[in-house]
């Protein structure tokens, strides 16, 4: 068995992580839970022996980040993995110079638990550590499948509510963070969020402008834009003619 403290500031995270994921059945034991940075210093110099600290980065007193930097210049072997609601390229680059392992974002899942600690727990066992190079992010642990899915779905969502549809509330449909949810849809699709928002509304809107019954003003409205003039200035930069010239066109067929 591999020990493991939880160092966080939210007792319910604490408490969720520490009873409802099996980790005796992959190799893990709990041995403390913490407050913050400074807390865990002080569990680790106890006489419990810690091999892995899973910690979230957002904490008064002493951050996770923090807590990296102490037992990384202090040459203390114990193994690191961030949990965090805050996706930043800033904290990736930190975690890669301190030796951290991975990465996980709240909530946590139950699927990304299991990859990550498990592939920890094998590089343990292997006796090696297989650390990110510092010229790569760190794994998020999502499958292809998932992957997939997440995808899916949040186009889906944006097909069915392009309306309204923002990225902080298709980051909540899928339980991600608005600022990874953007950085995984450009990572997986090749195209930034708000370009497929827009793409999806125009495409939506040329298919409204052959109904000749609704006014081109209606449409605007239809697809999310309050202001037609804003509205006709998109399409024709999507398009290469406004809603009018559109129209006249097809009218003419």
């Amino acid at each position: 068995m591999y020990n493991l403290l939880i160092v966080d500031d939210e007792a319910e995270t604490r408490e969720a992580l520490a009873i409802y994921f099996p980790w005796n059945d992959i190799g893990f034991q709990i041995v403390g839970q913490v407050n913050n940075g400074l807390e865990a210093l002080q569990f680790i110099d106890g006489e419990e022996r810690v091999d892995i600290v899973f910690t979230d980065i957002k904490m008064p007193v002493m951050s996770g980040i923090e807590l990296a930097e102490n037992l990384y210049n202090h040459k203390q072997n114990i193994k690191i993995v961030f949990l965090s609601g805050y996706r930043d390229f800033e904290y990736a680059r930190q975690a890669l110079h301190y030796r951290v392992m991975n990465y996980v974002l709240k909530p946590a899942k139950y699927h990304v638990l299991m990859d990550v600690f498990v592939k920890l727990r094998n590089e343990m066992e292997a006796g090696g550590t297989s650390l990110e190079s510092e010229d790569t992010a760190p794994d998020y642990s999502y499958s292809k499948g998932d992957e997939s899915l997440v995808i899916k779905k949040v186009k889906e969502y944006v097909k069915q509510n392009y309306k309204e549809a923002t990225l902080e509330e298709v980051a909540r449909q899928v339980y991600m963070n608005a600022n990874y949810l953007s950085f995984f849809f450009k990572q997986k699709t090749g195209q930034n969020f708000s370009d497929y928002l827009i793409q999806t509304k125009m495409e939506m809107a040329l298919h409204l402008l052959q109904d000749f019954n609704y006014k081109t003003y209606e449409i605007s409205e239809m697809v999310g834009y309050s202001n037609a003039k804003n509205f006709t200035r998109t399409f024709k930069s999507y398009y290469g003619k406004t809603p009018s010239e559109y129209r006249s066109g097809q009218a003419s067929i």
